[in-house]
């Protein structure tokens, strides 16, 4: 709880996974370990030694959003469109004239836009300027999903687009956390979205950073034969709001956010520092910030992405912070079975972390067989296990230097 006494909570969840769409179909494939990897068709990947991705093969724009309007919105848009939408009835939120200036809007998303820049610029290229498409050019900006989402649902508050890549979805929660504790906003939808493109794939394919390129072209988080990345998409968007407002209006509230914590590590370009100090001073400082002891968290949802240094120095990191009691804690990887969704991951796996409170179930790491011994501990490999959950601390960070981590609770 903030010194002005705020209690920050969620009322309304709106997730389009690959695994799932909608919370509810989304905690029962995490419950099920039912993954969402499969055989990429958003791309072609004849040429490419990977083929799989984490796609939202499910996902119909005009279910949510109708066929008006589509033709110019970009995947990327139509997937937190499309999420913002079950949120936003998730949290039964009437928004009008009266309150929409009370509303705010910020969005987690760093490499959708570019496929549209390519798009953009091989018109302007091959067609030259006279004859280029203006429509081309609004979805290379990198606020157009989250200008969108207000345009869409009349929201008139602040509008903000961060783009921290791996830790953006828990950069945005906290962006929307502080709104709130400083009463500039009654309600926020924070929102995390990442699309699979052509151009990203391509990206993180030649920095070497996807499964696949030099082993089993698997998502094994922990396991000895984790070497990379399977590529995921996802649109997430939660409702925050203070506690009393909540009970206010009648709605149900899923948990508190309890305490947000960022750290940069400024060491090196797409290089891990090789102690995660900063991942360590985030969980610290999360702990405290929510007033909670070591032995009070319950679960832990990993970053760990199948990247064998990030899965190792994860592991350290639990460990150094959590002394006696990091073999203790159940640990477990959403992105076994939704890839890394970069700028939505943490917001997914805040989700997932709901849903363990709520359904007091903790969502497992599949594909786990071979234990990587520098990986060891409580893994939940394989099936979710049915467990008391009160708190669990969400973990994200990448080679970027980003570390952010929040701890999420049940409502005392």
């Amino acid at each position: 709880m903030s010194s002005n006494g705020k209690q920050v909570v969620i009322t309304g969840i709106g997730v389009i996974a690959p695994n799932g769409i909608g919370k509810e179909n989304f905690w029962d494939a995490l419950e099920k370990g039912r993954s969402g990897i499969g055989p990429a068709t958003l791309i072609d990947t004849t040429y490419f030694k990977t083929k799989l991705a984490g796609e939202c093969r499910e996902f119909h724009p005009e279910e949510f959003l109708g066929k008006k309007g589509l033709r110019n919105l970009d995947r990327t848009t139509t997937l937190v469109c499309s999420a913002a939408k079950l949120a936003i009835d998730d949290a039964n939120l009437s928004i009008s004239e009266e309150n929409s200036y009370s509303i705010g809007v910020v969005t987690a998303t760093t490499f959708s836009v570019s496929w549209d820049m390519t798009k953009f610029t091989k018109e302007e290229v091959e067609a030259g300027f006279q004859f280029i498409n203006p429509a081309l050019f609004p979805p290379t900006t990198l606020n157009f999903p989250s200008s969108q989402l207000s345009i869409r649902y009349h929201i008139k508050g602040f509008n903000t687009t961060i783009s921290t890549g791996f830790t953006a979805g828990l950069d945005a929660l906290k962006y929307g956390v502080d709104f709130i504790k400083w009463g500039r906003a009654e309600a926020v939808l924070v929102a995390g979205v990442e699309s699979i493109n052509f151009s990203n794939y391509v990206g993180f394919y030649k920095v070497g950073f996807l499964a696949g390129i030099n082993g089993e072209e698997i998502s094994c988080p922990f396991d000895k034969r984790h070497n990379g990345i399977i590529l995921g998409e996802a649109g997430v968007v939660l409702v925050l709001e203070d506690k009393e407002s909540a009970l206010r209006r009648g709605v149900n509230i899923y948990a508190e956010v309890l305490g947000v914590k960022s750290s940069f590590d400024a060491y090196r370009i797409s290089k891990y520092q090789p102690q995660a100090e900063g991942l360590k001073q985030c969980i610290v400082g999360a702990l405290k910030a929510g007033g909670i002891s070591e032995e009070g968290i319950d679960y832990i949802c990993a970053a760990a992405n199948s990247v064998p240094q990030q899965d190792r120095l994860e592991t350290k990191t639990i460990k150094d912070v959590f002394h006696i009691y990091a073999k203790r804690i159940p640990v477990s990887s959403i992105k076994s079975m939704v890839g890394e969704s970069i700028s939505a991951a943490g917001l997914l796996q805040v989700c997932a972390g709901v849903g363990a409170i709520n359904r007091q179930k903790i969502p497992p790491t599949v594909n786990y067989q071979y234990p990587d011994c520098e990986c060891d501990l409580d893994y939940v490999a394989n099936k979710s296990r049915t467990q008391e959950v009160k708190y669990v601390l969400v973990n994200c960070f990448g080679p970027d230097g980003h570390n952010t981590s929040a701890i999420i609770g049940k409502l005392m």
